[in-house]
């Protein structure tokens, strides 16, 4: 199924990095027999619709890193061909984080890419994200972020200006909170100069590591905003999360 007028865009992302290598502890019973990607979210695994949504969106070759019972992923989603896409693997034998996870893949990534965070449940309009990118002056990344006050203290947070560059980044815990913030939320447009950042082969945090130097380096970042766009993404990094995200889906008939 696609989504929108995707091959009439006059720029395109083909690519996509989604980071499944979580042990998803705090999912357990849950994840004691399936890694927290395979999770069913109304009766589908929640990778499976990241797939399926990806390849709507015109991105037809993935990128999988894996860790925790890898060949429940690659028996499942093989080479991709079911859905139309390629699908490659990395295994890590020791968790490289979600840039070092990322930066295993840098021979074969495109000039930009998205990336996905697998255990977050995305309904965001990648066309509408991939436009802004591009319309954006000389991005290493585009981010999608929200309000999330009610839960704050859990969130690292950034602060735009009008033209949704990022001004200044707040990593949690905070010692201030600014008046006008948006919480990072999980979802990313990068380009590929941002692998520079990421040392190889170490565990390595594109949140809290890559991105704070790049921005610091004096690369331009811009924020996507979800809330905006009316565009539905939340984490389910929890058992009360996941309840609540499985009861949105089952309302929605999704």
């Amino acid at each position: 199924m696609r989504y929108n007028n995707y091959n009439f865009m006059p720029h395109k992302i083909t690519q996509a990095v989604i980071l499944c290598a979580g042990l998803g502890t705090r999912l357990r019973p849950l994840t004691d027999m399936i890694p927290k990607v395979m999770v069913p979210i109304a009766g589908r695994p929640l990778l499976e619709r990241h797939i399926e949504r990806l390849k709507g969106f015109g991105i037809d070759e993935l990128f999988i890193n894996l860790h925790y019972l890898p060949e429940i992923i690659t028996e499942y989603c093989g080479d991709g061909s079911r859905w139309g896409v390629k699908i490659h693997y990395s295994f890590e034998p020791k968790i490289l984080g979600t840039g070092g996870g990322i930066k295993q893949f840098e021979k074969d990534l495109d000039d930009n890419f998205l990336v996905v965070y697998g255990d977050m449940v995305s309904l965001i309009n990648y066309s509408n994200m991939i436009k802004e990118y591009f319309e954006k002056e000389n991005p290493i990344g585009i981010t999608a972020v929200g309000d999330r006050d009610e839960r704050i203290a859990s969130v690292d947070l950034v602060e735009v200006d009008e033209y949704g560059k990022f001004v200044e980044i707040y990593p949690r815990p905070h010692s201030r909170v600014p008046e006008h913030h948006k919480a990072f939320l999980a979802g990313h447009i990068f380009n590929k100069r941002i692998l520079s950042y990421i040392p190889p082969d170490v565990e390595y945090s594109i949140d809290l590591q890559a991105i704070p130097e790049a921005f610091a380096k004096g690369e331009n970042f811009y924020a996507y905003d979800v809330d905006a766009h009316g565009e539905y993404i939340e984490d389910i990094g929890t058992l009360e999360l996941y309840k609540k995200v499985e009861q949105y889906f089952l309302e929605k008939g999704l």
